[in-house]
């Protein structure tokens, strides 16, 4: 092997070693995504106004969502290894666990149900799904789908950053 041959053997290795050091999962581009979110959030729904708050927490490996009203629910967003996870603390009582997808443009993160807590059968009223749509930087949808005995129901949370 020549001088230069292996030179360049030896650039092309430390260029793709720092390539794949600085690639993130789509996991983590999701999550990276969510911890822009903190802040109140303030939108519409069919059933009146909505306020949502988020919040970074546990020295960053958490965000943390917060819907206030009627009933007050809790949703926990992190990285489970090379998954991002979120758990819903849901008014019915349970909590369910979903795994988030990430659309090509970064733009849409799709948490499907995995499992849940405290489900009394697979029929059971619980969260099914949640799209979160980033529009722009003070501006996110929410489209939740519960499901209840076969049967779903979608609610759509249009939120505008307020702080």
């Amino acid at each position: 092997m020549t001088k230069r041959t292996a030179i360049r053997i030896l650039i092309a290795t430390l260029t793709l070693a720092t390539l794949t050091a600085f690639a993130q999962t789509d996991a983590q581009k999701a999550f990276t995504s969510l911890k822009t979110l903190p802040g109140n959030w303030e939108g519409n729904t069919s059933m009146g106004q909505l306020k949502v708050t988020f919040k970074t927490t546990a020295g960053g490996s958490a965000v943390m969502s917060e819907i206030l009203g009627h009933e007050d629910m809790i949703t926990m967003f992190n990285l489970d290894g090379d998954r991002l996870v979120m758990t819903h603390y849901c008014a019915v009582g349970n909590q369910p666990r979903m795994q988030a997808s990430l659309s090509p443009d970064g733009k849409i993160i799709t948490f499907n149900f995995v499992d849940a807590m405290n489900l009394a059968s697979a029929d059971a009223p619980h969260m099914q799904k949640l799209v979160l749509t980033l529009v722009d930087d003070n501006h996110h949808t929410e489209e939740w789908t519960f499901a209840d005995h076969g049967k779903e129901h979608k609610e759509v949370f249009d939120l505008h950053r307020k702080s």
